[in-house]
């Protein structure tokens, strides 16, 4: 039968169980070593006051957000895409 991921979708490896985080869309609980992360910088300003700031050479402080997405939750924001099967991978057979 043909693999999706050689991983698993996975990142544990031979580790056993894993905490479990909460998607942060949907609110499923996830394995933490399945969850997508998605990390970027958020203004605590609105954007036309920040540009009018930077003109004038205000540093302005982006704080770091981290979401947390279950799988479904990343595919249906387009965080990750759905490889075609040409191109996923195939369990090796034994013999």
């Amino acid at each position: 039968m043909p693999k999706k991921r050689k991983s698993r979708g996975r990142s544990k490896g031979d580790k056993g169980k894993s905490s479990r985080v909460q998607c942060d869309l949907c609110g499923a609980w996830i394995p933490r070593d399945k969850v997508i992360k998605v990390t970027k910088p958020v203004s605590l300003l609105e954007p036309q006051l920040a540009k009018d700031l930077m003109k004038q050479g205000a540093q302005i402080y982006r704080r770091v957000v981290t979401k947390n997405y279950c799988v479904k939750c990343a595919i249906s924001k387009r965080v990750v895409k759905v490889r075609a099967k040409d191109e996923r991978r195939h369990a090796e057979s034994l013999s």
